[in-house]
């Protein structure tokens, strides 16, 4: 709608409207994360919740808006039947740039209970919206080196308890619980680091949704494995600012949780970590082989 608009213009418009509307939106959150801690019954925190989540998703949907607004992306969408807010999903996608989350929310916006992701401890201090995700219980991970956990073992096992800390609040509403198996962004550089046997992806983390099926087991309807492909390249935060967003591709594919994954303990069972690994190897390879598919019809 605003295409005439030079793309700097469009961009410092599109952060205005983002600011404008995080901080419309963040004093109700606030106010009724508040009125949440103060009364920590069942039903009233299921209800909080809910209200909580709506409003949620009225940021983005005006997100959505200010998108739309300043760009003319091209979306190629498939595989977004059958899903609904009744029921709790782990969904999980590779990582190529800062525009995916804005990607998932704005294709999974109302179709999928609110995405709670995983987030570094270290976000919480974003001003405004790390408070946001606080106050709707995003969880919050401490990340060790393998080098400070060998020096310092009583602290293996802190991700899996934060974990279970965060899935037991969910079990009250109904959650898309997210997590990126890469745990990062693909970039050149980072490939090459890894020696990753992937040609678009990096390795994956298997622990982080072998977590999330430990601690929440049953209550999670299926798993979605989304692919993202930009075909004129990755683009940054400031792109999709300026609507330089030419066409996103993405592909949605409801897969059932293996009965055989219920009930384990990834951290402790060793041959199940080992099965789990190999599940999730195999899921990238797939992935790999369908984004080799989508670039090459992209050219």
């Amino acid at each position: 709608m605003l295409h005439f608009l030079p793309a700097p213009l469009r961009g410092c418009l599109a952060s205005l409207l983002l600011a404008l509307n995080t901080l419309f939106w963040c004093w109700p959150l606030f106010i009724l994360a508040l009125v949440k801690l103060l009364l920590p019954f069942a039903p009233a925190q299921r209800f909080l919740r809910f209200l909580m989540h709506g409003i949620a998703e009225a940021w983005i949907g005006f997100n959505k808006f200010w998108m739309d607004l300043v760009g003319s992306t091209r979306w190629d969408v498939q595989g977004l039947q059958g899903f609904d807010k009744q029921h709790s999903y782990l969904v999980t996608s590779n990582h190529q740039s800062w525009v995916d989350i804005l990607v998932l929310q704005y294709q999974l916006n109302r179709r999928l209970p609110l995405l709670k992701f995983f987030l570094k401890q270290e976000l919480i201090w974003v001003p405004v919206i790390g408070l946001c995700w606080w106050a709707l219980e995003f969880p919050f991970m401490k990340r060790f080196s393998k080098e400070y956990l060998a020096k310092h073992p009583e602290k293996r096992g802190q991700d899996l308890a934060t974990t279970r800390r965060a899935c037991a609040r969910y079990k009250s509403n109904p959650v898309a619980v997210f997590n990126f198996l890469e745990g990062t962004r693909l970039t050149p550089a980072k490939h090459a680091q890894q020696q990753s046997p992937f040609r678009h992806l990096l390795k994956p983390k298997a622990g982080g949704i072998a977590f999330v099926l430990d601690a929440m087991g049953e209550q999670l309807h299926s798993i979605v494995n989304v692919t993202i492909h930009y075909p004129q390249g990755n683009p940054g935060f400031w792109d999709l600012l300026c609507g330089r967003v030419e066409q996103v591709v993405v592909r949605f594919d409801q897969l059932q949780i293996p009965e055989e994954f219920l009930g384990r303990n990834y951290d402790q069972d060793e041959a199940y970590r080992l099965q789990f690994q190999q599940w999730v190897n195999q899921l990238w390879l797939d992935k790999d082989a369908e984004l080799d598919k989508l670039i090459a019809a992209s050219r």
